[in-house]
């Protein structure tokens, strides 16, 4: 097996900005969709249709404390990173719509594919040491100060913020809400794990 090899800046800069474009062509799919999703992404989407702000506004304001989080769990390189795709998130998905008007997506291809869209480009910043921040970090940190299982909490906290949408949503809304975060969640989980890669 090959030697793990760093990438270089550019690269990094690089998979950051794909990452960021796909995680924002996902939002406004399930925006487009009238559907909400777990972590972070989920939240501001919820916030967004309840109080009509800006989605890409509302994941940057959610994930404040995240962020500073991360800084503890995570260290000063990934949060810089972290905070550098976090401005980038505050732009793009308002972007977006522009660029779909019209669309008209549909509930079902909205949840698979673009939930499957954000798994990619949340894959695609963990490979070059960044994330959205979010509930990544909560979870980090309680592995690391408790020993919980960081999987496990991941999915109790996007359960979490699927119960608090239900309200807001028709059943067909939620059902496949709760499908778009298994398809972010199913990418992460069949590609994001020891030795799937080797780069660092």
């Amino acid at each position: 097996m090959p030697q793990p090899v760093a990438h270089h800046w550019m690269e990094d800069v690089y998979a950051m900005m794909v990452g960021s474009v796909l995680i924002a062509l996902g939002l406004a799919m399930l925006k487009e969709g009238a559907l909400v999703s777990g972590g972070v992404a989920g939240l501001a989407l919820l916030l967004a249709r309840i109080t009509h702000w800006q989605v890409g506004l509302l994941l940057g304001i959610v994930n404040l404390p995240f962020v500073i989080l991360s800084h503890r769990t995570m260290g000063a390189r990934f949060t810089a990173k972290t905070i550098f795709v976090n401005l980038i998130l505050i732009i793009l998905p308002g972007a977006m719509p522009l660029a779909m008007r019209g669309s008209g997506t549909e509930a079902p291809f909205a949840a698979l594919v673009g939930g499957s869209v954000i798994g990619m480009g949340a894959l695609a910043l963990a490979r070059h040491g960044a994330g959205i921040g979010g509930f990544g970090s909560v979870a980090l940190w309680l592995f690391r100060a408790r020993g919980w299982n960081a999987g496990r909490t991941m999915m109790l906290l996007d359960l979490l913020v699927l119960l608090a949408s239900f309200p807001f949503l028709s059943d067909r809304q939620w059902l496949w809400s709760v499908a778009s975060a298994l398809s972010i969640n199913g990418i992460l989980f069949v590609w994001h794990r020891p030795g799937r890669y080797t780069g660092y």
